[in-house]
């Protein structure tokens, strides 16, 4: 499945820098032991701007839901219709969730509930993006 390019911005480029090296990053706030995803230029629970830092996280999380997408409006995407959405929750805080297409998963038989680990795919401008497949 060709996915849609994406251009970081300054805020987002560590995340996305990562993603290119392999490596899975979520925006921690060390003043109050923070993670939050996506990224914002201040903490959402206790408001610091200074205290920011991309932390590694695990590559690990497990199926929290998930739909089947039949009509989508991204044309790169449409010639893959139907696939899975999952939403994702990491080890580290199930707070947060990501997405992922699941490759590897037929489409309609996510086994919700199961664990997941981060792979690395190319977009159509060659930024790698999280992706998440079923394990074990």
């Amino acid at each position: 499945m060709v996915k849609q390019g994406v251009i970081p911005d300054e805020l987002t480029k560590p995340f996305w820098d990562a993603a290119n090296d392999g490596r899975l990053v979520i925006q921690n706030c060390t003043a109050c032991n923070r993670l939050q995803h996506p990224p914002a230029p201040a903490c959402g629970q206790c408001g610091s701007k200074d205290n920011l830092e991309w932390k590694g996280m695990s590559g690990r999380g497990k199926i929290y839901n998930y739909g089947v997408v039949y009509d989508c409006p991204i044309r790169l995407l449409q010639d893959d219709q139907p696939f899975n959405l999952a939403v994702i929750m990491l080890d580290e805080d199930p707070g947060i969730q990501m997405y992922s297409h699941l490759p590897g998963t037929p489409v309609d038989e996510v086994p919700v509930g199961a664990s997941v680990e981060v792979l690395f795919e190319a977009t159509a401008n060659g930024q790698k993006v999280p992706e998440w497949r079923v394990v074990g």
